[in-house]
């Protein structure tokens, strides 16, 4: 595949002024199936795309091509995780090396790039603190030693080590201030390295109203009544995100009060088992995984996710975005952008069950929900993506002048390409 091809009719949509960019975009799977990060770097490489720059889309797999985006395949062998993820640094290597281009932006840990995006965190807070997730502390030990025996994560973290205590380190996209924060724990880097860069919503696609049918068609179709108060959970990981805690907490309100929808594809066998024996049975509905969340945000009245961890929970602001009150945690980078008791509740601690009951029982009045509802769409513009695009091209653009400056003030003999920042 050539590098770095731009179409003609990419170039004519153009919507900033300036010199178009060569983007490489990295990421190990180029598939949105596979989760946030690569759903969010395939709608990145469009708009960028859309507005005139020069796209290349750097994974081991691509699930579909996008338009107007150049797909490259680094190939990388190996029986394991971990030797595929080394041999994939070692391919990405080789082609930087070999096409300079204007910005090398990564969503996971890599030994070059110019901009770093941890989706998920920082990989040596997940290796160091990922344990934390669970509440019961036998678990937590098992899972500690769980974390530290995975050979790919602790890959993951020696990588993400090596490049960000570099003099030439990486800037950082910090998806919340939360964020930013575990970044300052773990690692001394200037202030100007860190861009916080708030996750945003595709408001044409996260829309309120809609087709009025939706609702009860699902509602309907899991045995919901149109009148029960529902509240949503969308997760892949159930622990983590505190469904174990909602089940509690729903045992502690009025019998047959609510009904909560359940949404990702974690095994829910031993939730199924809790909700039993706090004879919710028919109070928990497990959906399973979706394509389409959006009709679940119309057929709820709220979201509720007392997450343990989360940078910046991409479903939190799309039920915002919809009109959906959230109830969530301060370990929620998305909370961030929300007023507690104005766009639902921010909770301190996401084991406090009985504060987390408490919420839930002020969602179950309509008026409540009603007020709160408005409110939420009010934080519309905030989520745009577009402005996510012009926020990330500023920094492409900042990241880029600061570079070319250095090479023009560094001695003619020294100066090199360079991808860091």
């Amino acid at each position: 595949m050539s590098a770095f091809p731009i179409d003609a009719a990419v170039m004519s949509k153009t919507t900033l002024p300036g010199v178009p960019l060569k983007i490489a975009l990295v990421i190990l799977h180029a598939d949105a199936h596979k989760g946030g990060a690569e759903r969010y770097t395939l709608q990145i490489a469009h708009a960028l795309a859309g507005r005139g720059h020069q796209v290349s889309l750097l994974a081991t797999t691509h699930a579909e091509p996008v338009a107007g985006v150049n797909p490259v395949v680094l190939q990388a062998g190996g029986r394991t995780k971990t030797a595929r993820y080394l041999g994939f640094l070692k391919r990405l290597d080789e082609f930087l090396a070999e096409h300079p281009c204007d910005i090398v932006h990564a969503m996971l840990p890599v030994r070059r790039c110019d901009l770093y995006h941890p989706h998920a965190g920082l990989a040596t807070e997940a290796l160091a603190k990922g344990h934390l997730k669970h509440a019961n502390t036998l678990v937590r030990g098992l899972s500690w030693l769980c974390n530290q025996a995975n050979s790919r994560r602790r890959a993951y973290a020696a990588t993400e080590t090596e490049m960000l205590k570099e003099p030439d380190a990486p800037g950082i996209l910090c998806l919340s201030e939360y964020v930013k924060a575990a970044v300052r724990r773990r690692f001394f880097l200037p202030e100007h390295k860190l861009h916080t860069l708030f996750n945003a919503v595709d408001l044409d696609v996260f829309a309120p109203g809609g087709d009025p049918s939706v609702r009860g068609t699902l509602r309907e179709r899991f045995g919901i009544g149109s009148q029960e108060p529902v509240g949503l959970m969308v997760a892949q990981d159930f622990a983590r995100k505190g469904l174990a805690e909602v089940i509690q907490a729903i045992a502690q309100l009025p019998r047959n009060s609510m009904r909560l929808l359940v949404i990702g594809k974690d095994d829910p066998a031993r939730y199924r088992r809790q909700a039993k024996l706090a004879g919710l049975q028919d109070a928990v509905v497990f959906a399973g995984p979706t394509s389409d969340v959006r009709p679940f945000y119309r057929a709820a009245d709220f979201m509720v996710m007392p997450t343990r961890h989360d940078p910046c929970s991409l479903v939190v602001l799309e039920a915002l975005a919809m009109g959906v009150p959230v109830i969530s945690t301060r370990f929620n980078g998305a909370c961030e952008i929300m007023t507690d008791g104005t766009h639902g509740c921010v909770l301190a601690d996401p084991g406090d069950i009985s504060t987390l009951a408490s919420a839930m029982r002020g969602m179950l009045d309509p008026q409540q929900r009603e007020t709160m509802s408005v409110a939420c769409l009010a934080l519309r513009l905030r989520l745009d993506f577009n402005s996510h695009i012009d926020q990330l091209l500023a920094i492409y653009r900042g990241v880029k002048s600061a570079r070319d400056r250095r090479a023009q003030s560094a001695p003619a003999q020294s100066r090199q390409p360079a991808i860091a920042q």
